[in-house]
């Protein structure tokens, strides 16, 4: 069991739990663990999104880095996929981002990503777990000349628009969409205005003036309400939601209707087969994925590979086989010929363009999946007993027995929570009150069973 880093870095209440110390001490460790093999000085880039915890943080990781010898480069707020881009585009040695994503304000959190822009494995993680609270950490220390230097680097935001001109051109200048953007008060909240002037697209954007502790708060890709009503008030022809970190995207139709990621997933899907670029025709989805998206692969012919909860998983995958798209349901989208991570502003220019060429309605484009009702239920069980119904004879009869029932329209995931003494069930089904009667009741068995 790891003790700091979670499935998305380490993500907790920041100066309570997330202290200054414990930030220097991640800070040193990191640095050893992912510059240990370089012969020369180590670069470090940290970005952070807008909390107002975020310059404390900031600070510490500063220093933890400045004490190994490192130096550093701070981005200052820039969405997670700007600085998983740059760290690669400066031959940076690693990078951060301080960033709790979609949580609330009070909570912060570390991600390190590698030379390459990734997001680093759980063995490294659990490397650096190992000297966080080590004799050893106190021997990682520079003195003279050999301690680091920090420098502001906020003016690299210039390359990550850049990036996008690249991509896009002028192909999306004058288009006829009029595309509303919510920014969750978060790490796009300036870049995306950006961005979207420099392409030509015609937009408006809402919660981009954040205070340190708005981030999230009835907005964003957790709050698609806001964006919903906007859309549908001020006749826009799409709504695109990001999350507070940036590296997630979900949209709306001109009705003010959902396109989740999954929905997402299929429109590229579909667009980059069209234009021959979806490599090895596979789209790499999570177990989380809707049961929609597996028949519409199975009815486009478009493989769908299945992995565990997390986009690292997704992208692990996705480098090991030579696949180019693969993503979450929450809206985690990779387009690996572009960037090694989720990009939120990249998943929604692709999507314009996607709709642009098939000249649709985003409405339109929506019916491209039909999405099966889901109800996820938690069961609360002893902590050692967390894997115990792969065994049991009981629950698996009932879950046999369902599956049966569903006949190829539904289907039963149950999967231990990571870090709580929990059982996820997630039930799909063609009736939203019988799948939520039948998920109840597993959940009760399960408890009953493994208290």
């Amino acid at each position: 069991m790891r003790k700091y880093f979670g499935t998305d870095g380490i993500r907790r209440i920041a100066n309570l739990e997330l202290t200054p110390d414990l930030v220097f001490r991640v800070a040193k460790a990191g640095a050893h663990v992912l510059t240990k093999h370089s012969n020369h000085v180590p670069t470090i880039l940290i970005g952070r999104d807008t909390r107002i915890s975020g310059t404390l943080i900031e600070s510490a990781m500063t220093a933890g880095f400045l004490s190994y010898g490192a130096n550093v480069k701070l981005l200052g707020v820039m969405p997670t996929p700007a600085v998983a881009y740059l760290t690669k585009k400066l031959k940076a040695d690693a990078s951060v981002v301080i960033s709790a994503s979609h949580n609330t304000f009070e909570f912060n959190g570390i991600k390190y990503f590698s030379n390459q822009g990734m997001k680093i494995p759980d063995e490294i993680e659990e490397e650096i777990e190992e000297i966080i609270d080590s004799e050893k950490l106190s021997t990682l220390m520079a003195v003279g000349d050999k301690i680091g230097i920090s420098e502001d680097s906020s003016k690299y935001v210039v390359e990550y628009i850049q990036f996008f001109k690249d991509i896009f051109g002028d192909e999306l200048r004058n288009c006829p969409l009029k595309v509303a953007i919510d920014t969750a008060n978060g790490a796009t909240s300036q870049v995306a205005e950006m961005v979207f002037t420099e392409l030509g697209v015609d937009f408006e954007i809402i919660n981009h003036h954040p205070n340190g502790v708005n981030i999230n708060e009835k907005c964003g890709s957790t709050c698609l309400e806001t964006i919903s009503e906007y859309v549908k008030k001020n006749g826009f022809d799409l709504g695109i939601a990001y999350d507070g970190d940036g590296d997630r995207c979900l949209a709306v139709d001109e009705n003010g209707e959902t396109i989740d990621g999954d929905i997402i997933m299929a429109i590229l899907a579909e667009h980059l087969k069209e234009q021959n670029q979806l490599k090895q025709n596979t789209l790499v989805v999570t177990v989380m994925s809707n049961l929609g998206l597996k028949k519409y692969g199975e009815a486009n012919n478009i493989d769908l590979v299945s992995t565990k909860v997390g986009d690292r998983y997704v992208l692990e995958k996705m480098l090991k086989n030579g696949y180019n798209l693969g993503g979450e349901q929450s809206g985690h989208v990779i387009l690996l010929d572009y960037n090694p991570t989720g990009d939120g502003m990249l998943t929604s220019l692709m999507l314009i363009r996607a709709i642009l060429q098939k000249k649709k309605k985003a409405s339109e484009m929506r019916k491209i999946v039909k999405i099966y009702p889901q109800v996820l239920v938690n069961s609360k069980v002893s902590s050692d007993k967390k894997y115990d119904y792969e065994t049991d004879v009981e629950i698996k009869q009932k879950m046999a027995e369902l599956e049966k029932e569903f006949s190829g329209n539904g289907r039963v995931l149950i999967r231990p929570s990571g870090t709580e003494p929990k059982i996820r069930i997630m039930i799909e089904g063609e009736n939203q009150e019988y799948i939520t009667q039948k998920a109840q009741e597993l959940a009760d068995l399960i408890e009953k069973k493994l208290k």
